[in-house]
């Protein structure tokens, strides 16, 4: 997707192209989503309960929807049930559509080239593109190559260090799923930080409707923004090669922000990105470690508090 940024892949003819992939890239986000309640552990149970729970922020059907996703008023065997059957069944199904799609759709025009060039648009007699190359052995060769280091860096990952330092397989998430006790901070993995980040940038309501809506709009707007380039980029040529100066400046802020987002989206809601130290993590409001039922979540805190008067 980003060298479809870079060469601007995703302008005419390729409109379709585009959006087969977009529809691919929020299957596999999905696909990740449903597997990773499956191992059952801390992590997941209360991970599967907060992302659930943001569908009830949709104002009418949002309670009724989040019920739905889960087959119960809580996360449990029912939801754990439908999560598979999405994983193993839904999600791969439509994935192997989308890809046929995007393959038949990539074969009517072509693929892009870093120049721009349209290869179909000059043709010999017998329809052969003159500015293009065969299939086969170029491509072929390619991908074989890129398909043998992929499977050598997964192999090692697999075998050597599954785990990836907590990043492949989080620490926390070897402990067994517990509804009552809640994990001083619920993140998700690292592929989905930069959109929980947007998620909880928006703490406060607007237009009368509750902070949580909003958030998740956010997050929304931040995945689907991707399909609408088609018709956004209104420039004149479509590789960055040929691009001016503030559109690389602007890719490059863009891809610093991706990567801070990352980052925050790891750290605690509390956390302090500017301060006296750099970095420096500030005091967390146990508040915040409740997210998911803020009225239970009053509810404790005024009991801790009375018992805390009393004694």
């Amino acid at each position: 997707m980003f060298r479809g940024l870079l060469y601007g892949s995703y302008r005419k003819p390729r409109e379709l192209i585009w959006l087969f992939g977009i529809g691919i890239f929020l299957c596999l986000m999905g696909e990740a989503f449903f597997g990773y309640l499956l191992p059952w552990g801390q992590m997941s149970f209360w991970g599967a309960q907060v992302i659930v729970n943001l569908f009830s922020a949709i104002p009418l059907i949002g309670e009724d929807l989040s019920i739905w996703l889960r087959g119960d008023y809580v996360v449990g065997d029912a939801t754990l049930n439908r999560f598979f059957a999405f994983h193993v069944i839904a999600m791969p199904l439509v994935l192997v559509g989308l890809v046929g799609a995007h393959i038949i759709a990539l074969h009517e025009v072509g693929s892009n080239n870093p120049d721009g060039v349209e290869i179909k648009k000059k043709k010999d007699a017998n329809g052969v593109p003159l500015d293009g190359i065969p299939f086969h052995p170029y491509y072929t060769v390619k991908d074989i190559v890129g398909v043998i280091v992929f499977l050598m860096v997964f192999s090692v990952i697999v075998f050597f260090m599954p785990e990836g330092g907590g990043y492949f397989l989080e620490y926390n998430n070897f402990d067994p799923a517990d509804p009552l006790k809640t994990p001083p901070h619920i993140a998700p993995v690292w592929y989905f930080t930069p959109y929980y980040s947007l998620l909880r940038a928006v703490t406060y309501p607007l237009f009368g409707i509750d902070a949580k809506f909003w958030g998740v709009v956010a997050m929304g707007a931040g995945t689907l923004i991707f399909a609408f380039l088609p018709w956004l980029d209104r420039s004149p040529v479509k590789s960055i090669r040929y691009r001016g100066t503030m559109t690389k400046v602007l890719l490059a802020i863009w891809i610093v922000g991706f990567f801070i987002l990352g980052f925050l989206g790891t750290k605690d809601p509390a956390y302090k990105f500017f301060g006296a130290i750099p970095g420096a993590p500030v005091a967390t409001p146990q508040r915040l470690l409740l997210p998911v039922f803020p009225d239970d979540a009053d509810l404790v805190f005024r009991i801790v508090a009375s018992r805390s008067r009393a004694g």
